[in-house]
Order: C-alpha cells, then sequence, then structure tokens
C-alpha cells in the first residue's frame, strides 16, 4: 500500500509515545536455540478445491506462466506441502534472480527494487528469500547463500538505520516512513522482512532487536486500540492481515503467541463483523480508498479474517469469523496471488452477535444497526485519534445504510479514493474567508455512548478538539440519537469567531430535491427541525471536478445572520425503515 506525499512527520511519534515508555518492562522469554522458519501447515486440505486451485497457481509459474503478483514463497510453501523438489528448485531460481538483478542494479550505482516505494516491498521479498534460504537450504550453494545474506543484511539495515543506508559504495538514505510507527501499514512489511530473515538466518542481533525493542512496541501499540481496527481506517487498515499473517510465524517458530498477548486481534474480528453492512456486500469506508474508491468486500477483507481467525483461542470469537465469512459473497480469493490464504480453514457455523452495536474506542468508531437481517439500517460514526495520514478529516461524520447507502462520504464516488477533507464527509463544514476549515491531524476528539431506555443508541461527542484548539471553532459538539426503527436524529451546537459560519452537510448517492425545510434523496428524507432561518442548498458533485468527482451530491444546510457566532443544528433523517 503506497506511501502519501505528505508530511510523514505529524503524528508518527505520538501514535506511539505511551508505548514507548512500556518498551523496558515488556519482557519476552529468551530465543529458542537454533532460530528457523518453522511453517505449521498441518491445517491444509490437500483433497479440498483451494488447494488445487493453489497448486494449479504454483504450477503455471513453473511452466513459465506465472500469474500476476507470483512470488516464490508460493513454490516454498508447496514444497513443503507436497515434498516435491522441483518446486524448490524453481523457487531457488527465482530468489537468485532478484538478486542477481539486485546486484546488477547496485553495480550501476543505482539501488535495487527492494528498496522501491521507500521500502514497500521489502517484507514480501526479502520474506520470500528468506523461506527459499531456510526451507530450501539443500537446493542451494554456499556461495549462493552468502550472496542473498548479504543483500538481506544489507535491506535491513537500510530499513531500520534511514540516514545511514547505502547500496555498494554509493548513499541513499530515505525518509523513513513507517520504521518508528506500528500503526502503520509500511512497519508490517520492515517487520515481516525482518522476522523472516532473523528467524531463517539464526540472525542473534535481529533477533534481538526483534525481542527487546520491535515486537514489545507493536504489541505496546495494538494494546492501546481496544475494539480493535486500524486507525488507518478500513482501507490502509486491512494490512493487519499481514501483522496476523506475522504472529502466526513467530508463534509457529518460537512458540510465542503475539496475538494473545491483548485483545486486539479479537476484537479486530469483532470490529468487522459490525464494520460490514447488513447486506455484506461492503463495509464502512473509513480512511482512504486507494485500491478501488467503492468499499467493496475483496480479496484482502477475507484474508485478514482467515488470518485472524487461525491465530484467536476464543471458540466464540473464532464461530463469529466463521459466520462473517460464510456470508460474505467472496468464498475464495479473486486473485491467484492470494491463493496460498485461503488454504486456512474459514470453518462453519457460529451466529451473528447479540449485540446490535459496537464501539471501537481505540480507533473512535462506533457502528449501530436496527438488526441483523438484511435490510437492517446501519448506522457508522467517527469521534477519536485522528493520527495517520491515510486517515479523514471525518471527526463527527456518520454513514448511513439500507439495501444501499442512503448517506456516506463523497470520497466513495471519487477516481482516487483519497479525498480527505471535511467538505467530503458528514460533518459540519467550518468556513472562514471562504476557505474550507481543515480538521487537524495529531488530535483527538471524544465521545459517550448509551442506550436509552427505548432501545435508542444515543452518542454525545465532542469535536472542537479536531480543530487544534484554533479561535476559529471555538465549540463543536454532535448528539446522534438512532432510534430502533432507524430514523437519526442529529443535534450539533457549535460557537464560532466572527467571519467563520457553519454549514450542516449531507454526501448522498441520488439527487436530492428540496421542498422548503426537506430534501429527498432516494429512500432519504431528511427534515431540518431548527434553526427556523435554515435554508437547503444542493452541490452536483461533477460541477467540482467531474474527472474525480464521478457522481453525488451534497445537501447544504445553512443559517441565516441571526445564528452567526454560535448556533445549533437539528436535523432528523429517515431512510424508509
Amino acid at each position: 500500500m503506497a506511501e502519501r506525499s505528505r508530511d510523514g512527520s505529524r503524528g508518527r511519534a505520538r501514535t506511539i509515545a505511551a508505548a514507548l515508555a512500556a518498551l523496558l518492562s515488556l519482557a519476552m522469554p529468551p530465543p529458542p536455540a537454533n532460530a528457523a522458519i518453522k511453517l505449521d501447515l498441518s491445517y491444509v486440505d490437500t483433497g479440498s478445491p483451494a488447494y488445487r486451485r493453489f497448486r494449479d497457481w504454483v504450477d503455471a509459474a513453473v511452466a513459465g506462466r506465472p500469474g500476476y503478483g507470483f512470488s516464490p514463497a508460493d513454490a516454498v510453501y508447496l514444497y513443503r506441502i507436497s515434498g516435491k523438489q522441483h518446486y524448490c528448485e524453481f523457487a531457488v531460481g527465482e530468489i537468485d534472480r532478484q538478486v542477481a538483478a539486485a546486484e546488477a542494479a547496485i553495480a550501476a550505482g543505482e539501488r535495487p527494487a527492494v528498496a522501491g516505494d521507500s521500502y514497500l516491498e521489502a517484507g514480501p521479498m526479502i520474506g520470500a528469500l528468506a523461506l527459499g534460504y531456510e526451507v530450501c537450504a539443500a537446493f542451494t550453494g554456499e556461495a549462493q547463500r552468502a550472496r542473498w545474506r548479504a543483500y538481506a543484511e544489507r535491506t535491513l539495515a537500510n530499513i531500520w538505520d534511514p540516514p545511514a543506508a547505502r547500496w555498494g559504495d554509493r548513499a541513499y538514505p530515505w525518509s523513513g516512513w513507517g520504521t518508528d510507527n506500528p500503526g502503520n501499514n509500511y512497519h508490517y512489511s520492515f517487520l515481516e522482512a525482518t522476522m523472516s530473515w532473523a528467524l531463517a538466518a539464526d540472525d542473534a542481533a535481529w533477533l534481538a532487536r526483534l525481542r527487546e525493542r520491535l515486537l514489545p512496541a507493536l504489541t505496546a501499540y495494538v494494546a492501546a486500540l481496544p475494539g480493535g481496527g486500524s486507525r488507518e481506517g478500513t482501507g490502509y487498515g486491512t494490512a493487519q492481515m499481514r501483522l496476523f499473517a506475522l504472529y502466526r510465524l513467530w508463534r509457529d517458530s518460537t512458540g510465542e503467541d503475539l496475538a494473545a498477548a491483548n485483545g486486539h486481534l479479537d476484537d479486530t474480528i469483532r470490529f468487522w463483523v459490525h464494520a460490514t453492512v447488513p447486506d455484506f456486500t461492503q463495509f464502512a469506508p473509513l480512511g482512504d480508498q486507494a485500491r478501488v474508491s467503492q468499499p467493496e468486500i475483496y480479496d484482502y477483507q477475507r484474508r485478514l479474517m482467515l488470518e485472524a481467525r487461525a491465530l484467536t483461542r476464543d471458540a466464540a470469537v473464532r464461530d463469529l469469523a466463521s459466520w462473517w465469512l460464510s456470508k460474505i459473497p467472496l468464498q475464495r480469493m479473486t486473485h491467484g496471488f492470494n491463493a496460498r490464504y485461503d488454504l486456512l480453514p474459514a470453518g462453519s457455523g457460529g451466529h451473528a452477535p447479540a449485540e446490535r452495536d459496537y464501539v471501537a474506542s481505540g480507533t473512535g468508531r462506533v457502528f449501530a444497526r436496527t438488526g441483523w437481517n438484511r435490510d437492517a439500517t446501519w448506522l457508522a460514526f467517527t469521534a477519536g485519534p485522528y493520527s495517520e495520514s491515510h486517515a479523514h478529516q471525518d471527526q463527527g461524520g456518520f454513514m448511513l445504510y439500507r439495501g444501499g447507502w442512503l448517506a456516506v462520504t463523497e470520497n466513495i464516488w471519487t477516481r482516487s479514493g483519497i479525498q480527505q477533507g471535511t467538505d467530503v464527509h458528514n460533518v459540519l463544514r467550518f468556513e472562514r474567508d471562504g476557505a474550507v476549515l481543515p480538521q487537524r491531524e495529531g488530535t483527538t476528539s471524544t465521545m459517550q455512548v448509551e442506550h436509552a431506555p427505548d432501545g435508542a443508541l444515543i452518542v454525545r461527542a465532542d469535536l472542537a478538539p479536531a480543530y487544534g484548539g484554533g479561535s476559529a471553532v471555538r465549540a463543536w459538539t454532535r448528539e446522534l440519537r438512532f432510534a430502533a426503527d432507524g430514523r437519526l436524529q442529529v443535534v450539533d451546537r457549535y460557537a464560532v469567531a466572527a467571519g467563520t459560519r457553519a454549514v450542516f452537510q449531507l454526501d448522498v448517492p441520488q439527487q436530492p430535491v428540496v421542498d422548503g425545510r426537506e430534501a429527498r434523496a432516494g429512500a432519504l428524507r431528511l427534515r431540518v427541525l431548527s434553526p427556523e432561518s435554515a435554508r437547503l442548498g444542493v452541490h452536483d458533485w461533477r460541477s467540482t471536478d467531474a474527472g474525480e468527482f464521478r457522481s453525488g451530491w451534497r445537501i447544504d444546510v445553512e443559517t441565516g445572520a441571526a445564528e452567526a457566532g454560535s448556533g445549533e443544528f437539528r436535523v432528523e433523517i429517515d431512510g424508509g425503515g
């Protein structure tokens, strides 16, 4: 997942400041003698369709027809499962080509491919090399292994010491993006490279760095995310599938269960169950959606759940994962490069959770629904830490779904999927001198959640911190009342400096029709209860930039001059439930 060209320093250190204080106190047992990559593949059913698909995927590569994204790691896995040596011979040849290409680039004074995009692909590239080095050792020569060692060691040294990075005699310092942030998707790639090589080479220095620094920092970070999920959102946040795979590798190789060190993994299973809309076709589009803008269930979400299910020790949580996997439309991976992960068992049975709402306080998300039937009304709301570059300025934002999107971030209708500003989210929009005021990264909004006697869910949030304590937005609180029948009432109270105005906005997928103090957009009806002076307008996003904004409209509710300085919006939204 690609790095965005933004100031990566903001928030990176802040996100793990609390975790760093605990590093020295998080002791781990001593490493086992003769560390090695150990793969427990006892779960593989060699009579299953999933195995046949995986075998065919590797066989096509061996026959000279590798599919997009093929990795020699797949051939190593198949060797371990089948015992057929030609898979190792093929993997060794592919890995050696990677090393030879790197050596040629270095000799030419260039950086090798492993350094591309701030070392994003170092994990799978060095991970595959490490697997071949360990599992296929009998098919390698000592001179070859020495070359592989030099390449892997230089890659890791460059990753963890960016200012001193070099290739050959040429210095190649880089930004160090993600190296100090266990919540960043790049970090998982760096850990994959380091863990895989440390185990394969039985490298005492790298094993010590993992055990004394990197893994304690990671464990402390995710422990501070009650409710599970990722602060990067649900797009880049699916990189936790790679994190959970590392847990499995470390457990199989050392016997230490990082997943059991805290509740994050189990909570993440619950998070994704609740973050999925009632008909199971899509998920809450939180943060950048760079692969595709539409938040459709894809291989990555399936893999994340399969990886988490394989690790949980809680039978009820495992059943919940199986239930979710049985409900989503994706019952097998759609791309061959993910075929290996379909070997993980999905299980069967399970049932819907008893609760209809869920709070993930570590990421600042709330999900609620009127029921677990497919035509239920579903709500998502955000108020919490805004600390990652792939997160959005959506503090105070909400989404509604019933048989389709009723109200949702305009970002999902964009070409890029990375429109982050407040103007594309269902929040109060604050403007000053004709410019939209941004929410500030490195801030934390707060919320409280309670259940009313009539079954409604009530969320109260203080969102002024998202503006960094600036004088323009002096106060903003939002209260949501999500009734048992799916009706939503939103109450905003705000105070702003002179020259700043507030606009209630709602992004909808269908063209609205305004009638006085009401607006309809498909099945959605919005009714303004206050203020009396409210005026409703409609913005067609295609008029902003038809190349980027492919569809979608925004309903704007503005106040008259009497409400300038401070005021209140009270709006009722009915989704036709």
